[in-house]
């Protein structure tokens, strides 16, 4: 094993370089904090027109369990979609304030809405990609190459953007974009070890704390 020790220190190097960069903008007519009581719901909904527009399921579970940490309730995307049936499903869920506004007209819709004390729409978009696969691994069996030895890189990628929407004035409360990049690595000594970048889970925890920062229970906390 001393002759593959030369190995370890570039295992660190490439360790040290899969930490990820994360940034968050925002856009909000008002500053002020979104007062909402305790009993109110804020829900989530993803984008999933086509296969190739779908909002990263992983994505979505993590940023509901990210916010429900806040001191207000939070509904799943599943869990609203089925409150909901038919009108949140794919085929028919908005992307634009202008068709939330034609949804939200029929009696039924706000009916269903107010008794499931639904205040807040979060609707999300967005995507992982991984790109850029670069360097060499070489694996094997025989006596002088036992095991894999050499490493592999790629680009990580995650986009996402949400519109908060208030359900009861139907107009848009804020907007938000994360976008979070870096590069992982299996690298081999003698077995693959994997070093991956936490572009998704970082893009989470920024969205899902500003968007926990935009709402303050009444009589209570922000």
């Amino acid at each position: 094993m001393r002759r593959f020790a030369w190995l370890l220190p570039l295992a660190g190097a490439f360790l040290a370089g899969c930490a990820s960069t994360t940034t968050v903008d925002d856009y909000r007519p008002t500053y002020e904090p979104i007062t909402i009581e305790a009993h109110e719901k804020v829900a989530i909904l993803g984008r999933s027109d086509a296969a190739h527009h779908s909002t990263d399921r992983d994505f979505m579970d993590c940023l509901a369990g990210r916010m429900s940490r806040a001191n207000f309730q939070v509904m799943g995307e599943q869990e609203f979609i089925d409150a909901l049936y038919p009108w949140f499903e794919p085929r028919t869920a908005p992307r634009h304030l202008r068709r939330l506004k034609a949804i939200m007209q029929d009696p039924m819709v706000r009916e269903k809405v107010q008794q499931e004390n639904i205040s807040y729409l979060v609707w999300l978009e967005g995507e992982v990609e991984s790109q850029g696969m670069a360097g060499a691994m070489h694996c094997g069996m025989g006596p002088g190459t036992p095991g894999c030895f050499g490493y592999t890189a790629w680009d990580k990628y995650a986009t996402f953007e949400a519109i908060v929407w208030d359900l009861v004035d139907l107009t848009e409360e804020a907007r938000i974009r994360v976008d979070s990049e870096g590069t992982s690595y299996v690298i081999g000594i003698v077995a693959p070890i994997p070093l991956l970048t936490p572009v998704e889970s970082e893009a989470c925890e920024g969205m899902g704390d500003q968007l926990r920062s935009y709402f303050a229970q009444k009589g209570g906390g922000g």
